[in-house]
């Protein structure tokens, strides 16, 4: 059976989680680990269940009724995807799983639920709600169920609830970034034609990253609070999940090195930004999952060091 999984799928499904769920910010206006403890609100965990149950359901629909409905069933079977696409989309899995993780513990806080039960049930949304997926997945033709996509779904998780048990707060956020790329024209037939589908598909664009707020391991000292050290992850010259191809579309494609790159940049972390606005407190939760556009020093795998004035 081959199997020929399209980008566009995941990294769908990460934005619109990721969208989805920075919701939750607006609505809770970014409640701490102290507020509501032990104080029930049964009307707001209503609509935490409600609105969660929804988001299931129709996520299930979804997926038998729209995604697959042209695809053939088969019996159910594994795909082996870990060196695809140089493990850029096993970063936006974990990303995914991070945030629904974040914002589930956020919104059972924000009812009152308390604080042990807030950290494991709301930590566990991401797994509910992300293991259907591939369940989905290893049943239909052209897909497969990845266990290394569940190891990194599983990874997201433990990073949201392993420092709420530790610090009872995320000192260390996942945070994503993107940038068009040239690769998506040489294979328009795959990457498809405009903007908005290369923000899907071309993962060379794509840059997950690890936002550490020092100050938070630095109580006593003078460091900003606003100000966060960023450790990132991408690719580069990926033309196919494997390897690239030699033609597209009967034209001779250049011989692109597919790369790995880290980088170390800065960053802000907005949610210290002090505001009574629990909206607007909200409002810069939801945007903290995005990376800002700042200087940065890439390291790639072939032994090249650059320096970018500024990285999107």
């Amino acid at each position: 059976m081959m199997i020929l999984i399209h980008p566009k799928k995941y990294v769908l499904i990460a934005v619109i989680i990721s969208l989805l769920t920075g919701s939750v910010d607006v609505m809770s206006g970014q409640h701490t680990a102290t507020d509501n403890a032990d104080s029930l609100n049964t009307n707001r965990l209503r609509t935490v269940i409600g609105a969660t149950s929804a988001f299931y359901a129709g996520g299930l629909y979804f997926l038998n009724n729209i995604w697959y409905k042209d695809d053939q069933p088969v019996p159910f079977h594994f795909y082996n995807d870990w060196s695809g696409w140089k493990q850029v989309d096993k970063a936006g899995h974990m990303y995914s799983s991070y945030y629904i993780s974040k914002k589930g513990i956020d919104a059972l806080r924000w009812a009152g639920v308390s604080e042990k039960k807030a950290v494991w049930l709301g930590g566990s949304m991401s797994i509910v709600m992300l293991t259907p997926i591939e369940i989905f997945d290893g049943l239909f033709d052209g897909y497969g169920f990845s266990v290394t996509d569940m190891i990194a779904n599983t990874a997201g998780s433990a990073l949201a609830v392993g420092q709420e048990l530790l610090w009872q707060e995320q000192r260390i956020r996942m945070k994503f970034s993107y940038y068009p790329t040239r690769y998506p024209g040489y294979r328009p037939s795959y990457f498809g034609e405009s903007r908005i589908t290369h923000f899907f598909t071309d993962y060379n664009g794509h840059t997950y990253w690890l936002s550490a707020n020092i100050s938070s391991f630095l109580p006593d000292s003078n460091f900003p609070g606003w100000l966060d050290i960023a450790f990132g992850y991408g690719a580069d010259g990926l033309l196919g999940e494997f390897e690239n191809p030699q033609y597209s579309r009967q034209v001779r494609l250049p011989d692109f090195e597919r790369t790995r790159q880290l980088y170390l940049s800065i960053d802000l972390n907005l949610e210290a930004i002090q505001t009574r606005s629990k909206f607007i407190r909200g409002l810069l939760g939801a945007l903290n999952m995005i990376k800002i556009p700042a200087p940065a020093i890439e390291f790639n795998s072939s032994g090249r060091i650059k320096l970018h004035p500024v990285y999107f």
